[in-house]
């Protein structure tokens, strides 16, 4: 099997990492290790440090205490100029007056090439964004993705180790935000070095990511790939934030090593393994579980199943063509459980009010202490 970005040797260690601003305490002990060639994220909602650590990596922020090194280089007193690092803002920071060359050619201004090696440089780089026979036009002509991709060309010119993103899509509408999320995973491959984003966007996340750092209030409180983050979130803040999950009250008992056994309101009694407990569980402590909507189906007219069933209530429902959304209070449960269901051609859409046999598996949940 081939080695995931995940698994290459590390281009950035955060050891310990502290910033203070006064007596605000922005990052809180963060250490990582980013991959060569990884497209990392950090994902977290606003005010939880995501950008101060970005902005540290850049050289734009001092570090308070901690050590990082970029490519085995310790980064203490190194300016932002000097690192192998290049930053794609939000605002994409394009100049108006200038071409689309000029834009993407102006890191090299200083640069010990001739006029030529500067023009084939930038043809290079507007061939890679796709933007090849652009660079005469006025960068003020632009599109909005037309701009995203000369920022990214310009900062890619210049060949840096690792590429730092700033929320670099959060002004394009939708349709061409979901375009070019694709677009910057394609070139990111093509181009094999270090991509770190910073946004507040769960589904660009776990879109783009090879691995994610999920923050809150300065600390990094789960970092995974994709997958493991959004089926086995550690705690109940990391499953809340990553996509929609259903929380139900629990009451869990060991059975032996291996097995819990869990008896959840609405749901019932059921076992389930260590792996289904990522947080961790003590007898005598509180606990719930989590499930997430798409893990459970909604039983319609004669049909049959092998997997659990428990009964309730259709309490709303929001049509999107593709799937339906349904809000299922179920019996002795307070809040209703959202429920999606794939709209296939021949399964009707419940309405407000009806019944409904909810199907679910044990190996579904996870349980939060």
């Amino acid at each position: 099997m081939k080695d995931t970005p995940a698994q290459s040797s590390p281009i950035i260690t955060l050891e310990n990492v502290e910033k203070y601003y006064g007596d605000y305490h922005a990052l809180r002990g963060i250490s990582a290790e980013i991959g060569q060639g990884e497209f990392f994220s950090l994902l977290g909602p606003s005010g939880c440090g995501k950008t101060t650590l970005l902005r540290t990596i850049a050289g734009f922020e001092a570090l308070s205490s901690g050590r990082l090194t970029i490519d085995g280089r310790d980064m203490a007193g190194v300016p932002a100029n000097k690192r192998p690092t290049n930053m794609v803002f939000q605002s994409y920071a394009i100049f108006p007056h200038l071409s689309v060359a000029e834009n993407v050619g102006f890191g090299l201004r200083r640069a010990p090439l001739s006029k030529a090696e500067k023009a084939r440089a930038v043809g290079e780089a507007l061939e890679m964004v796709g933007l090849a026979g652009y660079g005469a036009r006025a960068a003020h002509a632009l599109s909005g993705g037309q701009r995203q991709r000369v920022a990214l060309a310009r900062a890619l010119i210049l060949k840096p180790k690792v590429l730092l993103l700033d929320e670099p899509l959060s002004a394009l509408d939708k349709k061409l935000r979901e375009q070019m999320q694709l677009e910057l995973r394609r070139l990111q491959r093509q181009v094999g070095i270090t991509f770190i984003l910073v946004t507040h966007d769960q589904e660009e996340a776990l879109i783009m990511s090879d691995r994610i750092a999920v923050m809150f209030e300065g600390q990094i409180a789960q970092l995974d790939a994709p997958q493991m983050l959004y089926r086995r979130p550690v705690t109940r803040q990391v499953g809340e934030f990553i996509g929609v999950m259903n929380f139900l009250p629990a009451r869990a008992t060991m059975t032996d090593q291996d097995h819990i056994e869990v008896e959840a309101s609405g749901l019932g009694r059921a076992v389930i393994g260590p792996d289904q407990v990522p947080g961790g569980f003590h007898p005598g402590q509180t606990a719930s579980v989590g499930i997430r909507p798409e893990t459970m189906s909604i039983l319609f007219a004669g049909e049959t199943t092998d997997r659990r069933v428990a009964t309730g209530i259709v309490e709303d429902r929001a049509y999107y063509g593709d799937m339906t959304y349904y809000e299922v209070r179920l019996e002795g449960v307070e809040r209703p459980m959202t429920i999606s269901m794939k709209n296939l051609v021949g399964r009707p859409v419940l309405d407000r009010g009806a019944e409904a046999r909810v199907a679910w598996d044990a190996g579904s949940l996870v349980l939060f202490a």
